[in-house]
This record gives structure tokens, C-alpha cells and sequence, in this order.
């Protein structure tokens, strides 16, 4: 998480010289073409520097021309129609149930940092395309709270505050987008149950994708199924192991892999119906994405590298905010933040993100 800041220059600079010399390699498609796809680069170009990618792999700094392409047409296509670039961000779904990590379960100031540093991403995409760019958060919260354990009270706390927020901060360029907008009739089981009927795929076809993805070999969805399979059985055994919580670490360890399935299968059923509403998009998605990835992995705060915010809280250091569990921040002595209205927001710890990083490793 720590190790980001001191990478971010190189990232930037590799990203850099890759799509350039891409972008000089497209223009052999004549003038025209050739402006466009290299607006389009460096578009992309933005982007790139915030990317998470899987570390197994040699793109993890300067991306390669397979890493771009699959972005590519999604951009020129809004460039030669002359309107917002559109991304789509199956994120946001509501705070971690464990206190260890988390504030509480309404959005804080590590959420306000994610989205003014989203709807920063839009305007330097504005720099060369007028219109701009917009992301939409596709909040899939309702899709599997009952699986993770979060209170559908909660979800709906947390997804009216992060409206507020986007409001309160002027944040035209990020939407916000739920399961109650498309099932709109029904209580939350049923629209669940809407969502896997029209969209899902069978538990056995899943484990078995997953289940080949672990060979180099296997096809690149598969690959991604078990990257997927991986990042989520973590964060649900972190979120399983708190104070006062009577069940094994082994016994907990093998829970987490079995949500997980049930969350990963939601998930991509998510995916599916958010491909057919925003044909076109660009899709985001925080987990790490491997080389020619359809996906595109983002950062979620510039200096972090693999924490969200509803799994961590922010932390003020003298270099800017880095995210980071409760737990490691009070560890760390950070002192506690409340916002005007009195809730807690976040910590403030003195030093620079190297120091930090030095204290928090001990």
C-alpha cells in the first residue's frame, strides 16, 4: 500500500514513453486515423499511471501494447462522436462490518478522497477531450450484502450518503448507479434473485473456471476468475477475524472461500447487466487486472496501491492521505479526526509516507 508513492514517478514516466511510442506506430493508418488513436493514447495515458495490476506479471510498471488496445475503440468511439468518455466502476457497496478496519458504516473522509480523486482523473482526461469524462459507480452492495454480512439498513445509509457527498463537492463528472434502478419493483431478495435469473451463471461452471485459472496456460477470463477468487476470499477473511468472533482461523479461512464463489458469481452477473445498460463504457475495477485485460484495475487514492476505502480509513500524513486499516492507524498513534458534524472522519499522523511506511512495518 505504502510502497506506491516511491514507485509513481517511474509508473508515470514508463506509462508515458510506452504510449507514445504506441501512439507513433498508429499513425501509419493515415493522418486522420492517426490523430485520433494518438488523442485516444494519450487519454488512456492518463489513466495508466493509477492502474492496479497483478504483480505476476512484467506490465506491473510500463504497459505494454496489449495492455492499451482493449481500451482503445471504447475512447476513439466517444472521441469521433464528440461526447464524455463513459467509465463504470462496480465499486462502493458499503463499509466493512469489521470495526477493526472501518470508522462505521457511513462514508468518511477516506470515501471523499476516492471521489474527488476519481473526478480528478475526469479532468485531466478533459485536458484533451472537451467533453470531458463521467464515471459511474455501480454500487453492487445490495448484490451480495446478505453473503458478506452487511445490513441492508446500512447499504442504504451508505449509498445516500455518498450521493450527499458527490453533491456537497460538485462532483458533475461521477453517478452513481444500484440495483433499485433497474428492479425497481420487489423487496432486495427478490431483486436478487431478478438479477441472477436474467444474468448468472451456475456455481459449478464457476468453481471449474476458477479451478483451471490457477494453470499460466489457461485462457485469460479464466486467469482473471481465480485473480478475482483470490483478492475476494482475503478481504472476507480479513472482515471475518474481530475481537470477540469464537470460530478457528481455519474454520474462517474455509467460510471466506465459500462466499466467495457466491460473491464472485453475483459479481459477474453485476458485470453483465452493467455491460448491456453502458454499452461502450470502459469498465474499472479495483482488483488488479493481468495483461489484455477487458477490465482496467484503478487506484482508488493516488498513493495507494491496494486498499479501498470501505475496507480502511484515511490517513492525513504530511505528504497527503494514504488509506490504511483503523486498527494499523491507531497501532500507529494516529489521532482521530471528526467532521463538523461531530462523526469520526479520519486520522492525522506526522511524518512523511516513507516514514510511515518504516513505522507501520514493525
Amino acid at each position: 500500500m505504502l510502497a506506491a508513492q516511491s514507485t509513481i514517478k517511474n509508473r508515470t514516466d514508463g506509462a508515458a514513453t510506452t504510449c507514445q511510442t504506441y501512439a507513433r506506430s498508429l499513425n501509419e493508418g493515415g493522418p486522420k486515423i492517426g490523430q485520433v488513436r494518438e488523442r485516444a493514447i494519450n487519454i488512456l495515458n492518463e489513466v495508466i499511471p493509477f492502474r492496479r495490476v497483478a504483480s505476476s506479471h512484467t506490465c506491473s510498471v510500463s504497459p505494454c501494447p496489449s495492455c492499451l488496445e482493449p481500451h482503445l475503440p471504447s475512447i476513439i468511439d466517444a472521441l469521433e462522436q464528440a461526447r464524455p468518455i463513459t467509465f463504470v466502476l462496480p465499486a462502493f457497496p458499503g463499509k466493512s462490518p469489521n470495526k477493526a478496519k472501518v470508522l462505521g458504516v457511513l462514508p468518511d473522509m477516506a470515501e471523499r478522497r476516492s471521489l474527488e480523486f476519481l473526478a480528478q482523473l475526469c479532468e485531466r482526461i478533459q485536458k484533451f477531450h472537451a467533453p470531458g469524462a463521467r464515471i459511474i459507480l455501480c454500487s453492487d452492495g445490495r448484490v451480495f450484502s446478505d453473503v458478506v454480512g452487511i445490513r441492508e439498513d446500512d447499504v442504504s445509509a451508505y449509498q445516500q450518503e455518498l450521493s450527499q457527498i458527490i453533491d456537497e463537492l460538485a462532483l458533475t463528472s461521477i453517478s452513481t448507479f444500484n440495483l433499485e434502478d433497474v428492479f425497481a419493483q420487489g423487496d432486495f431478495v427478490q431483486m436478487r434473485e431478478a438479477l441472477m435469473s436474467q444474468f448468472g451463471v451456475s456455481l459449478e461452471e464457476l468453481k471449474e473456471k476458477i479451478r483451471k485459472g490457477g494453470d499460466s496456460s489457461a485462457a485469460l477470463n479464466e486467469q482473471e476468475a481465480t485473480q478475482m477468487y483470490r483478492g475476494i476470499t482475503r478481504f472476507l477473511f480479513e472482515d471475518s477475524v474481530y475481537e470477540g468472533q469464537l470460530k478457528s482461523r481455519t474454520a474462517l479461512q474455509k467460510e471466506s472461500r465459500n462466499k466467495a464463489y457466491e460473491v464472485i458469481r453475483r459479481s459477474n452477473a453485476w458485470s453483465e447487466l452493467i455491460a448491456a445498460r453502458f454499452p461502450g463504457a470502459i469498465r474499472l475495477s479495483i482488483h488488479p487486472q493481468i495483461c489484455s485485460s477487458k477490465k482496467l484495475g484503478i487506484r482508488l487514492i493516488s498513493n495507494e496501491s491496494w486498499m479501498t476505502p470501505w475496507h480502511g480509513v484515511a490517513v492525513e500524513t504530511d505528504e497527503g492521505y494514504i488509506l490504511m486499516k483503523r486498527a494499523e492507524a491507531e497501532a500507529l498513534g494516529a489521532q482521530l479526526i471528526y467532521s463538523s458534524q461531530g462523526r469520526p472522519s479520519h486520522y492525522k499522523l506526522s511524518g512523511h509516507l516513507s516514514l510511515v511506511a518504516e513505522r507501520s512495518s514493525r
